[in-house]
């Protein structure tokens, strides 16, 4: 290991001493070599930049392995304060892009939470830097993407965006999550990618250092591992054969398309679209050309007056519920106190039972630091009052049918989708309104969240109907295939034949003690990389 360096080789050993050549064979990233910084920053855009491209709208799955596998790269030999800048850009070249819908609402709002998120990031990653130098680093490395993704799920204001899992929607490796949940699946591409690191450092360490033998061994693991997750897509996860089933309807009424919040958003307008549009399927049912719907599902906002306050508007209502002749279920804005709910209305009662949504956003819902931000932006004005959230799930019977309803943004929280099947849900439904990020014609926010239902259609084994003011709403099947969905920002009605099935997943049933458990020994292994290096110290000094 004495050797030169070729001329712009980018990697370099950090000592010549036979500890760094021990490390190589021993794989231990920590103890091995590292690149140049400026190598190390263009893998970390790179791995950022692939992470970004495996989400919806770009959506090339494969590519979220290399995330965890170039972040590795770019950490190895790095001090403390290069792995917080490394992971830094990573993070930046990860959120910025995929959070790029945000700028509809304002460019500081974009700019504060992509920035935020890459700080969380970058500030965990040092304990990613830690767990480099033990011995079978790619299983804590695998942990520390769990750890990273509970933290950001939950706090400072719980936008769990960017998770590993919600990348692969469309991968065979999707069905693990109906065994151990989104945590897990996040497990194993995190665990595919440090393989594939590993086996990259041995290939790239000096000639001599790790032995060819060695470099064959990390390149048939990182093959092994990642054969191992993509077969997940071969375990029997949707026994859906024998369930009873329920017709069901979305209706997607569709909205003034505006350049502006305050012109898209006509309230009156937004309810008349979807009124006329059931109408329609209303004539339909009547002409035959449909089949009648045992539920028709309205989206989030559907109305934004509420009805108990505008008569007009209970009007409307109650004459699209007795021109279908069967329960919809209307996304409502309800006041004193202003609460975002689904709300059922039945032929003959009117309106029934209410979800509240328990998961507020952030900015959206609710305006955390109201006078600060008063002071130098009118954002605070577009959402005057804070909602109140609810604080049980619900589930609402309709004959076989026992729906389930998560409104929006609470399609990313693992607990909350389970909470309604825990509770007795035998189909879901996702209620949108992401209007609101598409003014300028971007398809990142409904299509990612579209990636999410379609995970928790796999993970819980249920049908979920999405349905959305503006597109893309979807009908999913137990599988996460779809059975039908909507273009864009166009009035749409979607129908299908729907498995109710009652039986609970392992995913379900174990609920957040996977996650749990691999949080719990990723700090156990790096309260023990914290001990070795405290140690080593310390020797050293003597």
């Amino acid at each position: 290991m004495t050797g030169a360096r070729p001329p712009g080789y980018p990697l370099r050993v950090i000592s010549a001493q036979a500890a760094a050549a021990s490390g190589a064979r021993t794989g231990r990233a920590g103890d091995s070599g590292g690149f140049r910084t400026r190598w190390a920053l263009l893998i970390s855009v790179a791995g950022g930049l692939a992470l970004y491209a495996s989400f919806p709208p770009v959506g090339i799955w494969p590519l979220a392995v290399l995330g965890p596998a170039l972040l590795v790269l770019a950490l190895t030999g790095r001090s403390l304060r290069g792995s917080f800048g490394c992971a830094l850009v990573f993070g930046l070249a990860q959120f910025v892009p995929l959070l790029s819908w945000l700028i509809n609402l304002a460019w500081y709002a974009w700019a504060a939470l992509a920035g935020s998120e890459a700080v969380i990031f970058a500030l965990l990653a040092i304990g990613q830097r830690l767990l480099l130098r033990l011995p079978y680093w790619p299983v804590a490395v695998a942990g520390w993407w769990v750890l990273v993704e509970g933290v950001r799920d939950r706090w400072p204001y719980a936008f769990p965006w960017g998770r590993l899992a919600m990348s692969q929607s469309t991968a065979p490796d999707v069905r693990w999550v109906a065994f151990g949940g989104a945590p897990l699946l996040s497990f194993l591409i995190a665990l595919t990618g440090a393989m594939l690191a590993w086996a990259a450092l041995a290939w790239l360490a000096p000639a001599g250092a790790g032995g060819g033998r060695g470099r064959w061994l990390a390149a048939a693991a990182a093959v092994v591992t990642a054969g191992l997750v993509l077969a997940g897509g071969l375990l029997p996860a949707d026994p859906t054969g024998g369930a009873p089933t329920a017709q069901v309807a979305a209706i997607q009424g569709n909205v003034p398309r505006a350049r502006n919040l305050p012109q898209q958003l006509r309230a009156t307008q937004v309810t008349q679209n979807h009124v006329d549009a059931t109408l329609k399927l209303a004539a339909q049912v009547k002409a035959g050309q449909r089949p009648a719907p045992d539920l028709v599902i309205w989206p989030e906002n559907a109305t934004d007056l509420d009805p108990f306050q505008n008569p007009s508007v209970y009007a409307q209502l109650s004459t699209a519920v007795a021109a279908i002749g069967k329960p919809i279920l209307v996304g409502e804005v309800l006041n004193n106190p202003r609460r975002n709910v689904g709300q059922l209305w039945v032929p003959g009662r009117g309106p029934t039972t209410a979800y509240v949504k328990r998961q507020l956003v952030p900015f959206g819902e609710y305006i955390p630091y109201r006078g600060i931000i008063s002071s130098f932006s009118d954002l605070p004005a577009l959402q005057p009052i804070d909602f109140t959230a609810g604080r049980r799930p619900v589930v609402f019977g309709v004959g076989k049918i026992r729906l389930g309803d998560v409104i929006c943004y609470e399609v990313a929280f693992d607990h909350l989708v389970r909470s309604e099947v825990t509770a007795g849900a035998n189909l879901l439904a996702v209620q949108s309104n992401d209007a609101d990020f598409e003014i300028d014609g971007q398809l990142g926010e409904t299509q990612q969240q579209t990636a999410m239902a379609r995970i928790r259609a796999v993970e819980s084994d249920r049908a979920v109907v999405y349905a959305s003011t503006t597109g893309e709403s979807t009908i999913i099947a137990p599988d996460g295939s779809l059975i039908a969905h909507s273009g864009m920002w166009q009035q749409a009605i979607l129908d299908a034949r729907v498995p109710l099935v009652s039986h609970r997943t392992l995913a379900d049933r174990v609920g957040a003690w996977p996650e749990y458990v691999i949080i719990m020994l990723t700090v156990l292994a790096l309260a023990w990389a914290v001990v070795r290096v405290t140690r080593r110290r310390r020797q050293a000094s003597e």
